[in-house]
C-alpha cells in the first residue's frame, strides 16, 4: 500500500507493508479522511524521536476483523494500551508503560491506506455525522479532556491562547459550560471565526496593550513561547492548562508557579464519547475549520501547506478503496 513515512530526515509517500493483525481483537481499517496534526509537524522536527507512518487523526471503515465490526464506519483512539499492567487496571489505559500512540510511538499512523488498531480503541461514527466532521473527532477529544481535568463553573472567566487548530476546539469546548471564554490569537480572520459564535476574541498586540488575568488559562498555541504567556496570564492560585507539543523549549522561569501558588495540568488525549455527540448535536461547530485536502500521494505538500500560517485543517484523502 502507499503511506507518508517519516524516516527522520524526509516524510515521503512511498510503498509500505500492508497492517496485520496481531491478534483476533484488531482491526484493519481502510482509511476515508486523515487529519494533519501539530503534532505531526513537531514530529518532523524530532518530537519523540518517531519513525514510520505519520497521522493519528482519522475516520475510516472496517475492512477486517470481527465480524460485528465489519463495514462500520469508525474514529480510534490513538494510545494502545497492553491490557494487563497495574495503569490499564486502574483504568489509565492512556497512561500504559508500555503502550504504543498510533502515528507518535512505536505503531505505524493513518496517513496511509489501511492502518491496524485493536477494535477496544475504535468508536463507531453516528450516521448523520460526516466524514468530514468525523475526522475532528481525535482533536475535539483532547479539547474534551480539559473537562475531565479541571472544574469550570458558569461565568467563569477563561483564557485561551491559540487560534489554531486545537485553539478553536478548545474555546467552543470551553463555552459550552457556559464560561466567559475568551481567546488571544494572531490571526484575526481564524479569531472572527469564533466571534462569529459568541465567543470573545483578542489578537495578540490587544492583548500585550491591556493584559488580562483568569482563574482558568489554555495554552494551545504550539509555540515555545506560549507557556511564558500563559503563565503571566493565570490568576494566583488559579489553573494553567497545557495543551502544546513542541520539539524545542526556552529556558523557562517556573518562579511565577510557586509565587502565585498555580495548578499547572497537563492534558493530552481525551473521551470520544462526548466528541461525538458534539459534532452529532452541532454543539461543537467544525464545517469551516478545513483549509485543504490533499490526495495521499500529496501527502508531504500536506504537511508543508498545514506549516503555513493563517491555515487550519489540512485533510489527506486515500484513494477510495
Amino acid at each position: 500500500m502507499k503511506a507518508l513515512v517519516w524516516d527522520g530526515n524526509e516524510a515521503s509517500v512511498r510503498k509500505h507493508p500492508e497492517p496485520q493483525l496481531r491478534t483476533e481483537d484488531e482491526a484493519i481499517v481502510s482509511v476515508s479522511l486523515a487529519g494533519v496534526c501539530a503534532t505531526d509537524l513537531e514530529i518532523t522536527r524530532g518530537y519523540m524521536d518517531y519513525r514510520g507512518v505519520l497521522g493519528h487523526e482519522f475516520v475510516g471503515r472496517v475492512e477486517t476483523g470481527p465480524a460485528d465490526w465489519l463495514g462500520a464506519r469508525v474514529v480510534g483512539e490513538i494510545n494502545v494500551a497492553c491490557g494487563d499492567c497495574e495503569v490499564c487496571a486502574a483504568g489509565n489505559p492512556r497512561h500504559c508503560p508500555t503502550r504504543s500512540v498510533i502515528g507518535i510511538q512505536n505503531h505505524d499512523g493513518v496517513f496511509a491506506e489501511r492502518v491496524s488498531i485493536p477494535v477496544s480503541n475504535l468508536h463507531r461514527v453516528p450516521d448523520d455525522v460526516p466524514d468530514e466532521a468525523a475526522v475532528f473527532t481525535e482533536p475535539l477529544a483532547a479539547a474534551f479532556e480539559i473537562l475531565e481535568q479541571v472544574s469550570i463553573a458558569p461565568d467563569t472567566p477563561c483564557l485561551v491562547f491559540g487560534d489554531g487548530r486545537l485553539g478553536q476546539l478548545i474555546s467552543q469546548v470551553l463555552a459550552t459550560t457556559g464560561a466567559r471564554v475568551t481567546t488571544v490569537g494572531r490571526h484575526r480572520n481564524k479569531l472572527d471565526m469564533l466571534a462569529a459564535r459568541g465567543i470573545a476574541t483578542l489578537t495578540q498586540d490587544e492583548f500585550e496593550a491591556s493584559p488580562l488575568r483568569a482563574p482558568v488559562v489554555v495554552e494551545a498555541t504550539g509555540t515555545a513561547v506560549g507557556f511564558t504567556r500563559a503563565m503571566a496570564a493565570t490568576s494566583p492560585r488559579g489553573t494553567l492548562v497545557l495543551k502544546s507539543t513542541v520539539a524545542d523549549a526556552p529556558a523557562l522561569d517556573l518562579a511565577p508557579l510557586v509565587i502565585h501558588e498555580i495548578n499547572v495540568v497537563g492534558s493530552r488525549c481525551g473521551p470520544f464519547p462526548p466528541a461525538l455527540g458534539a459534532l452529532a448535536s452541532g454543539t461543537v461547530d467544525v464545517t469551516d475549520l478545513v483549509s485543504a485536502r490533499f490526495p495521499l500521494s500529496r501527502a508531504a505538500d500536506a504537511l508543508a501547506h498545514a506549516r503555513t500560517p493563517g491555515v487550519l485543517k489540512v485533510l489527506i484523502e486515500p484513494p477510495a478503496q
